[in-house]
């Protein structure tokens, strides 16, 4: 069975739009998992911790057969291989791949929840979802689209 996803991609370190411009590519080549639309890449400033560069992020959508956890499993692995350390909470990051949404499923498990519990608050995610699929509804939440207008006050720019 296809399932569609929803993944958020950030970095602030080692050439960001680099980073991402390469995850989007090693998305499509892992096993199950076909990358369908790309968002462009957007600035933003860091959130919690604060002393550190801006963030490049994505949004990418995906069909994949594979379950919630193992799609996570997946992201993981391929945060690990393109560098990613975990040395604090919200510390500056070669590459962050965040499951957003699955199908419209609702999930609350150890390490996973879905829909992400704080896309709803964040400009630098809705705004590249809703550019590759306008019409989002976020699951407990609703319209992507009214989330971002609660969000307008954010610093966000589009880059490419």
């Amino acid at each position: 069975m296809e399932h569609t996803v929803f993944v958020g991609l950030g970095s602030n370190l080692a050439d960001p739009r680099a980073q991402v411009m390469q995850a989007f590519r090693e998305l499509d080549a892992l096993p199950q998992v076909k990358v369908l639309r790309c968002s462009s890449l957007y600035c933003s400033a860091p959130v919690g911790y604060l002393d550190q560069p801006d963030f490049v992020n994505a949004v990418v959508q995906l069909q994949t057969g594979l379950s919630p956890r193992a799609l996570l499993d997946a992201l993981l692995a391929l945060e690990l291989h393109c560098g990613r350390t975990r040395e604090f909470i919200n510390a500056p990051r070669t590459l962050d791949l965040d499951v957003l949404l699955y199908d419209d499923i609702q999930l609350h498990e150890h390490g996973l929840t879905i829909p992400h519990p704080q896309m709803h608050l964040r400009a630098f995610v809705l705004q590249p979802l809703l550019e590759i699929a306008p019409e989002c509804v976020i699951p407990g939440i609703g319209a992507a689209a009214d989330a971002a207008r609660a969000c307008e006050d954010q610093r966000l720019e589009k880059i490419i």
